[in-house]
């Protein structure tokens, strides 16, 4: 639904985009993720046809973004990071308004309202002003237009900003319930709503594509071995030296709770089985035992680590998959 081909953006001297290149399938939602100023919103105007690209093509539900804008902007609901709404109108007759420009009217207008009303639970407020309404309501009228012509493609820069803890889980309910029906590209920077909504994530930093994938696979390319939690009741004097002697185990260390260690073993490699028939021989009293998997949070940190001085060739080479064990 979305291909977007070594698209370039330069502003005078400085370059935003820097040869980007990604795709959104049918259905798909996908995580936009990256430090301020690494071209997330460059990227969503340039889809939403609010600029041109310097170089490269970008195209939406087969249309080109520079030459179909018309075309392009039939197919797509955007939310930008400040919601585009009119303070002076009320959320109806806001929505009457947006509808129209979308070509909707009659039974159908009314239809699309009422859908988006209640979906995102602007009842109460439906006949209040916007500017009276809260950040958060603001951002779900402003989620509620996106929707209201039910485009096949949303792009939603920071979709929950504002929101309150019950309103964000809701959004993410709903976005998690838009996949399949309808093409998703999220920015945020909130790591585990990408987690939480996206089926894959593409990592942007300094103008580039620095990782693209799952956030499962971008964990497992990255580490460079597996990691245990121990915890135990009575560990004894010599339990350090002890974990060390099971194949596998590269280092032990202790962590700040009492009787926890950290194992660090080969990549590919399995040893809970073996820690945990060596804890109860030893009497050691076995209270938890579990794999530790690299967060999001690890994988975006250590990819856009460049901005604090790594060069992106050599964070881009920190994404190739880590050779596996034969």
């Amino acid at each position: 639904m979305i291909e977007v081909q070594q698209i370039t953006k330069r502003y005078g001297q400085h370059t935003a985009l820097d040869r980007v290149s990604f795709s959104v399938a049918k259905g798909e939602v996908l995580a936009f993720l990256g430090p301020n100023g690494a071209g997330k919103t460059t990227t969503m105007r340039i889809l939403t046809c609010f600029m041109p690209a310097t170089e490269g093509t970008a195209r939406v539900a087969g249309f080109d973004c520079a030459d179909q804008p018309l075309e392009v902007k039939r197919r797509i609901g955007y939310l930008p990071e400040t919601p585009p709404v009119y303070q002076e109108l009320t959320v109806t007759e806001y929505l009457q308004f947006v509808g129209r420009l979308r070509g909707l009217s009659g039974k159908i207008l009314t239809a699309s309202m009422q859908r988006e009303v209640e979906r995102l639970g602007l009842g109460t407020v439906q006949h209040r002003l916007i500017g009276n309404l809260s950040r958060g309501y603001r951002q779900r009228v402003g989620l509620a237009q996106a929707l209201l012509h039910d485009p096949p493609i949303l792009i939603l820069d920071e979709p929950t900003v504002g929101l309150d803890p019950k309103q964000i889980l809701e959004i993410r309910e709903l976005i998690k319930n838009l996949a399949g029906s309808h093409s998703v590209i999220l920015s945020t920077h909130i790591l585990p709503e990408a987690t939480a909504v996206c089926q894959r994530v593409v990592i942007i930093s300094g103008g580039r594509i620095v990782a693209e994938d799952t956030p499962e696979q971008l964990s497992a390319r990255l580490r460079q071995s597996e990691k245990i939690s121990l915890t135990l009741k009575s560990p004894a004097a010599d339990t350090d030296s002890r974990l060390k002697s099971v194949q596998g185990v590269q280092n032990v260390f202790t962590s700040g709770a009492p009787g926890t260690f950290l194992l660090e073993c080969e990549l590919g490699r399995d040893v809970r089985e073996e820690v945990a028939r060596l804890a109860v021989t030893s009497g050691w009293g076995l209270l938890e035992l579990k794999a530790i998997s690299m967060t999001l949070e690890d994988v975006f940190l250590q990819l856009t680590r460049h901005e604090e001085g790594l060069a992106p060739d050599a964070v881009t080479a920190a994404a190739e998959p880590a050779s596996q064990p034969a």
